[in-house]
């Protein structure tokens, strides 16, 4: 059973990096530092796009609109990192 939490920590790990590498990207590409025009970059903010807007828009829909100041990444990354110490504290040994 410690391998499948020790499984199960490093997805929401993993899932954590992806989330802070879009935020950087959605940053760089707002700040018109990287260029969306080229296909390389453009695949790389596509895929971040499609695995962190599902959860991201999920949360959006629950906050206050801050004007352009969006915190669901925040939100968001709160609620990994507690089900990530909710696991470890609660998980069967």
């Amino acid at each position: 059973m410690n391998s499948l939490l020790l499984l199960l920590i490093q997805i929401i790990n993993l899932y954590i990096y992806v989330l802070i590498i879009y935020i950087v990207f959605t940053w760089l590409v707002a700040f018109k530092i990287i260029n969306t025009s080229n296909r390389f970059v453009y695949s790389i903010v596509e895929i971040l796009y499609r695995l962190c807007s599902p959860p991201l828009q999920f949360i959006r829909r629950f906050i206050p609109n801050f004007g352009n100041i969006d915190i669901s990444p925040i939100i968001f990354l709160l609620a990994l990192w507690f089900l990530q110490n909710l696991l470890i504290e609660y998980w069967p040994r």
